[in-house]
């Protein structure tokens, strides 16, 4: 559901007003009886065991139409009525920890009251409303004293975000964003990348010994394939692929006439590829020529990641292809592929099994492909995951004319960044990528270590710091700390606070600099 947001994400605690100022009386001028109606609801829409108090859509709340009562927003309540409810979910026990206002067509002015009745609220969804202007949040931002312990807020659908993407200016809303609620982890479902120097930091918690297991406790198997002959498997894919790469307006055969084709785009580097350093590699010079613009807006539609999507149901209808003319139309926009299906099976792990397909409609086979393709004409490397619903073609059809034993149910494409085979390698389960190994002056290899010489010339304190980090983030927290001399605290801020990208981390403290303290160097 639009706007809902994760529950319990962070702890807070509840208490009184910000800033200790003493709590200023709202008058109510509707009676007492009203004040016990606006109860109700709040009671009936209280989850205690969550901390979770969900206010979304109030106009269609029952009570809310049973006692004639006027919401702010939508249904025409001022901010002292916001302020009324407000103040009943300040008397909550325990106290709100997440709130969600969605769907109210809320203004700013409605929002005043939120710091002053919850000020240690930790997860706020604003999603469905009419926030037009940077301004409106100002009764919330942290920056203003407001709500300081905010760890997750969410605006999609309105205005103010909105505007913003149909711009092309998503990072100037991040940033804007990020500067006014300055504790945010969580945006719009999305993690904040931020180094946090300038905000204050939580009392230390007690020590926790940090797990130190290298693998997880089952084994990765190969490929999975049961219940179906692996040769019609095979050479279905080998077929599908040799037309997608170079003549796919032929693929039209090979679909249901109500066959359903889609893809989605995922933009973020795996961590695991980020630590093992694909996409800056000397060995893969080309992924830096890669663009995702020519994935996120072709196809006839764009890419349906329904997590990033703007444009509704409309958009969302565009983005769904059905029939083979339908599906082939939104392949020939998208950009040239080069899959080596024939090439090393490592590349490649392949899940294919039946299922039923419904109510005396018989079994199909479910297709499951994992791998990579180089995209021409940059010849840099994609990963990506397609899976096909199919089911055996019926005599006299359009597929078994074309001499395909099996027809296209659906199919459905996700491309990603490039992240190497060795997430499903036989064997041991890596709990986490190795940072790469590289060549050091005497023939053994190093993984970007600063010398030991230099580690064991480190206070103690930051010795210790360092030992309780695991080995692949220990490599990196100690060349950022080399590069930058951050103290272990705050080059691992840094560095989590960047997605443990090196590059974007260095980056990011660069431009924070001149605002760091003596307490975040060694």
């Amino acid at each position: 559901m639009a706007g809902r947001m994760r529950r319990n994400a962070v702890s807070a605690s509840g208490g009184s007003s910000s800033n200790g100022s003493a709590p200023t009386r709202v008058t109510i001028t509707r009676g007492g009886k009203t004040i016990e109606h606006w109860r109700e609801v709040v009671k009936n829409r209280w989850n205690s065991e969550i901390q979770f108090l969900n206010l979304e859509s109030l106009i269609d709340d029952e009570a809310v139409k049973k006692h004639n009562l006027s919401p702010p927003g939508v249904g025409g309540g001022s901010a002292r009525d916001a302020a009324v409810i407000l103040k009943l979910a300040s008397e909550l026990k325990p106290p709100v920890k997440t709130l969600s206002l969605a769907n109210n067509k809320l203004a700013g002015e409605h929002l005043q009251y939120i710091s002053k009745y919850l000020p240690k609220l930790a997860n706020l969804s604003l999603s469905n409303n009419n926030l037009r202007h940077w301004k409106d949040l100002d009764f919330i931002s942290g920056r203003k004293e407001k709500l300081v312990h905010l760890r997750e807020l969410l605006l999609i659908g309105n205005p103010v975000r909105e505007l913003e993407y149909k711009n092309n200016r998503a990072e100037r809303y991040k940033q804007e964003l990020t500067r006014r609620f300055p504790s945010l982890e969580v945006l719009d479902s999305e993690p904040v990348a931020q180094i946090s120097f300038g905000v204050q930091q939580a009392a230390a918690a007690i020590p926790v010994k940090k797990p130190d297991a290298t693998t997880f406790p089952y084994p990765m198997s190969g490929s999975f394939i049961t219940g179906v002959d692996g040769g019609l498997v095979s050479n279905f894919l080998v077929r599908f692929f040799a037309l997608f790469d170079n003549q796919r307006d032929q693929l039209v055969d090979a679909y249901d006439p109500q066959a359903s084709f889609s893809f989605s785009v995922n933009t973020t580097i795996p961590i695991r590829a980020r630590i093992q350093g694909l996409h800056t590699s000397k060995e893969l010079p080309n992924q830096r020529k890669l663009e995702w613009s020519h994935w996120l807006g072709g196809g006839e539609g764009g890419s349906r990641n329904l997590n990033r999507m703007h444009g509704g149901l409309e958009r969302a209808v565009k983005s769904l292809h059905i029939g083979g003319e339908a599906a082939v139309k939104a392949f020939q926009t998208l950009p040239g592929t080069r899959h080596d299906i024939g090439g090393p099976p490592e590349k490649f792990c392949l899940e294919a099994f039946p299922v039923p397909l419904g109510a005396n409609a018989g079994m199909g086979l479910l297709v499951a492909l994992h791998g990579q393709f180089t995209e021409l004409p940059a010849d840099g490397v994609r990963s990506f995951d397609r899976t096909f619903l199919l089911a055996p073609a019926p005599d006299g059809s359009r597929a078994k004319s074309n001499g395909w034993d099996v027809v296209i149910l659906s199919d459905q494409l996700t491309i990603r960044a490039y992240s190497s085979p060795e997430a499903w390698k036989p064997g041991d389960l890596l709990v986490q990528a190795q940072a790469k190994s590289t060549p050091t002056s005497n023939g053994s290899t190093s993984q970007n270590q600063l010398p030991q010489t230099v580690i064991s010339s480190l206070p103690p304190e930051q010795q210790s710091a360092l030992a309780t980090i695991p080995e692949p983030q220990r490599n990196l927290v100690i060349q950022l700390m080399s590069r930058t001399s951050l103290n272990v605290k705050f080059a691992v801020d840094c560095l989590q606070n960047n997605e443990w990208n090196m590059d974007k981390a260095y980056a990011n403290f660069e431009q924070v600099k001149a605002t760091l303290g003596r307490e975040a160097y060694l």
